[in-house]
């Protein structure tokens, strides 16, 4: 970067600071015209000031002899001991430490969580990045040594902090848990007491697979997770999870469990009850007994209207009609119909066909295996088109219970990124305590994105976190050795507009050591 005096039709001078990159010239920042010399060269002592504080260039005392300025500029390039592409590592190194993940003294899961949120790959491949990137030299087997005592010692240490973390950022109370669960699967069908074959989230219904259950905060805050069977039944996991973190972290009756309906069996609504936990859960209104199901269907359709229905128990049943909601079921009930009906007319009714979820309640099947479509059970689903119901023991009112409950997507982003982001899956992990280290390195990466993703929007810094991430990957920080005291010098230089932009999130000085 440099200054630039640019005359003006006007007959005065702007004076702007530029950059250039790719023979491009680019108007980094402006400091106003003047047609006063003296003004003039005001500005520019100003635009040197900035060039000095922000624009990441370090001052050197050269005076105005071209000569002397390469001397010394040659001087100080030649004592540069080091530069270091670790934008990403310094970021992330902070936010670990302020969440309080350095309590857990092993730089081993250090690294490999960093390594896990801005370069996600096998371990083999952390080791060639940690390698590569950082100078740091770690054998893999010491890495798998690692894990198994990762899971023996420091997975509860690691979800303690997470929840204490969480709690401080909504000022010491969670407040609202939302559980869900997912399935992890394995490039193989070998079976053992952790990994078998179930129903897969992933469409992998060959390949064994391991159940997960997760519990976050508002927000999407990870708090917990657990481990189950790949056949256990999902509906089977929220109460012995629920339990165990309350029971572990101490959090008292204070909060409200948000699950969906494929978490709400009848099972599931006693134990809640008789634990005394306050709940809103997602209705099968559908699978409701005759008398309910008639009260539904009579009520009046107008969009956005809520209706409340009052058990013996004390239970509310919320029911709410959205014409948004019932134009989206009526598309997909109609195209997954106009599918069945090609294929049931050129006589290929599969067995995988009859067995989707999104047909067989559209066939029919009679005595002697024959399949037919049923236009009387299309026009019943039809009924219940923008319906939609919600269970509750809360005295919330009903706008807040909706509101509530459709924060569940915090959850599914929570899967969606660490599934996709941090690549959790698919494992190549094969003994029970590796699968389960695994998934804390990835439970503590999740935990740093969305730490970051709150300190971005603290800072009102425009750029999602994964663009924060790339240009954190292009900034640089050099090294000078100082031969006459035989120290250091380190500054990490932010000079491209978008390294400027993500500057607030580093907290970070000139150092001389």
């Amino acid at each position: 970067m440099y200054i630039r005096k640019k005359r003006n039709r006007s007959g005065t001078t702007s004076v702007v600071v530029v950059s250039k990159s790719s023979g491009k010239y680019k108007e980094i920042k402006s400091f106003g015209c003047s047609s006063s010399e003296e003004d003039i060269e005001h500005l520019c002592d100003k635009a040197a000031e900035w060039i000095r504080s922000f624009g990441g260039q370090q001052e050197f005392d050269f005076d105005d002899n071209r000569g002397k300025e390469l001397e010394e500029t040659a001087r100080v390039v030649n004592n540069m001991d080091a530069v270091l592409i670790n934008g990403t590592q310094l970021l992330l190194n902070q936010i670990y430490d302020s969440i309080g993940f350095n309590r857990i003294p092993d730089d081993i899961l250090r690294h490999l969580v960093i390594a896990r949120v801005s370069q996600p790959g096998s371990k083999h491949a952390t080791v060639d990045y940690l390698k590569s990137y950082y100078d740091e030299d770690i054998d893999l087997n010491h890495i798998y040594r690692y894990m198994d005592k990762l899971y023996n010692t420091q997975m509860e240490l690691a979800q303690q902090i997470s929840v204490e973390h969480t709690r401080k950022i909504f000022g010491g109370k969670i407040g609202l848990m939302f559980y869900d669960v997912t399935t992890l699967y394995f490039e193989t069908a070998q079976r053992d007491v952790l990994r078998e074959p179930g129903f897969s989230k992933d469409g992998k219904t060959t390949e064994s697979q391991i159940v997960l259950g997760l519990l976050v905060s508002e927000g999407g805050y990870p708090l917990s997770y657990s481990l189950f069977n790949g056949s256990q039944y999902e509906g089977f996991t929220m109460i012995p999870m629920i339990d165990d973190f309350k029971q572990r972290f101490e959090i008292g009756d204070d909060f409200v469990v948000v699950a969906d309906s494929g978490l709400m069996t009848r099972t599931n609504l006693t134990l809640l009850q008789q634990a005394g936990y306050k709940y809103i859960l997602g209705a099968r209104i559908k699978n409701e007994n005759e008398s309910v199901k008639q009260w539904i269907l009579s009520l009046d359709k107008i969009d956005g209207s809520s209706y409340e229905y009052i058990r013996q128990n004390g239970e509310r049943l919320i029911v709410n009609y959205s014409e948004k909601r019932a134009g989206k079921e009526a598309y997909n009930r109609q195209r997954g119909v106009a599918r069945l009906k090609r294929a049931y007319k050129s006589g290929h009714i599969t067995k995988q066909q009859v067995n989707n979820r999104g047909y067989n309640k559209f066939l029919e099947i009679s005595k002697d295996i024959e399949v037919c479509i049923s236009e009387q059970k299309i026009a019943e689903d039809c009924k219940w088109d923008g319906l939609k119901g919600y269970i509750t023991n809360t005295d919330l009112d009903a706008k807040r219970i909706i509101a509530e409950y459709h924060g569940l997507w915090v959850v599914e982003r929570a899967f969606r990124i660490s599934k996709g982001t941090l690549e959790m899956r698919p494992m190549f992990h094969f003994t029970e305590r590796r699968i389960e280290a695994h998934i804390c390195i990835c439970f503590i990466a999740y935990k740093l994105y969305k730490e970051l993703e709150r300190l971005i929007g603290i800072n009102r810094i425009s750029m999602s976190v994964d663009h924060v991430l790339d240009a954190a990957k292009t900034i640089t920080t050099i090294r000078i050795r100082l031969p006459e005291s035989n120290t250091y010098f380190t500054k990490t230089l932010f000079l491209t507009e978008k390294q400027l932009a993500i500057k607030p999130l580093f907290n970070l000085k000139d150092r001389k050591n």
